[in-house]
């Protein structure tokens, strides 16, 4: 986390508000760990939340938490909460016994392809659990909400790069549609409430300590263990990858420059990205579309060794090409990325080998 970079936007706060307790969901996720570790440096009070749910391996996770109890013993202060945001009664005791002002939300049931086949864990968790985290916000009168939305919510959109003004009425996955239900309801939130929402869709993260049910962590286990590598769409794929640092920089600069009305909004001519209410929404990514071969390439000569390629036809929910424009984020609170694609992977492989370094 560069420091320096952080202190100039934290002067950019829309109040002088006490937000010393940050309450963090997902915090024992890929995305919420790293937060998590970030804020604590900081010296941010961080309260954590996560059902440590078995859609991957929970020992990946447990492993993430140990390294934030190693982390907080000498940087800031450290609250672990096991519960699921889906329970309103415990999320909402969670919220009055320490009344953050800050929330960033990252629990979600993930995947697009699990989905297809599991429709009501995303009912559950992505629309329940959201509708819970807002009550929560509402009640206690929050500051700020910052959400994860994702890129999945462009659907089958091929103008790219995708952008905040375009529309998102088209979604491919039963995961889009709840992600682009989260915006739908924030912005009511935003509306009804007068709650801050800020909703960043993220572009394919990735890193240490990633998930395994994505392509860098499902590849790199392939081709150590010498199996074949399911390539969709026969390579013909294009990821915005974007390297954890640089997401985890981008949330912390929106924690401290809340949603605010845009004054310039027109409600003759709708901009979805804005409102006449606290809403904001803005892409996360890496503008830099990278070819599904050429990461498998780098994947290869990072590992030192050479992928079994099976090639297959594209899966139901996939969609061809991602990349974000990061005009909007930029002009907001000046984000931009700088990890290239071959040092992100390079940073992956390293952290990967030495933490399976037993398995293989």
């Amino acid at each position: 986390m560069d420091i320096l970079f952080f202190l100039i936007h934290k002067k950019l706060m829309n109040s002088n508000e006490d937000i010393q307790t940050i309450l963090v969901t997902g915090a024992a996720g890929f995305i919420g760990a790293a937060l998590v570790k970030s804020l604590l440096s900081l010296d941010f009070q961080v309260i954590g939340i996560d059902n440590l749910n078995d859609y991957y391996s929970p020992s990946l996770k447990r492993s993430r938490l140990t390294q934030i109890e190693q982390f907080s013993k000498d940087n800031g202060s450290w609250v672990f909460c096991e519960i699921s945001i889906e329970n309103s009664r415990l999320f909402s005791d969670i919220m009055k016994r320490y009344s953050p002002k800050i929330v960033v939300h990252l629990a979600a049931q993930a995947g697009v392809r699990y989905s297809i086949t599991n429709p009501s864990a995303y009912i559950q968790s992505n629309l329940v659990g959201f509708a819970n985290v807002l009550e929560g916000c509402r009640e206690n009168k929050s500051s700020h909400l910052i959400y994860a939305s994702s890129s999945s919510v462009y659907g089958g959109n091929k103008n790219l790069p995708f952008n905040e003004e375009q529309p998102v009425n088209h979604p491919v996955s039963l995961y889009a549609a709840t992600k682009k239900s989260n915006e739908l309801m924030a912005h009511t939130y935003s509306h009804l409430y007068d709650l801050p929402t800020t909703g960043l869709r993220f572009f394919t993260v990735y890193g240490p300590w990633g998930r395994p049910d994505m392509a860098p962590m499902i590849f790199a286990k392939s081709i150590l263990k010498n199996e074949p590598i399911k390539v969709f769409n026969h390579g013909k794929m294009q990821r915005d990858f974007t390297y954890i640092d640089d997401v985890i920089q981008g949330i912390i600069c929106c924690c401290f420059k809340k949603a605010s009305i845009d004054d310039n909004f027109n409600p003759l001519i709708p901009n979805p990205s804005t409102s006449s209410a606290p809403y904001r929404v803005f892409n996360i990514g890496n503008s830099n579309p990278i070819q599904l071969t050429y990461f498998i390439e780098l994947l290869e000569k990072n590992l030192g060794r050479k992928a079994i390629k099976d090639f297959q036809p594209i899966q139901p929910g996939d969609v061809v090409s991602t990349a974000a424009s990061m005009d909007l984020l930029y002009s907001w609170v000046g984000y931009q990325p700088s990890t290239s694609i071959e040092d992100g992977i390079r940073l992956f492989s390293e952290w990967f080998l030495d933490y399976f370094e037993n398995s293989y």
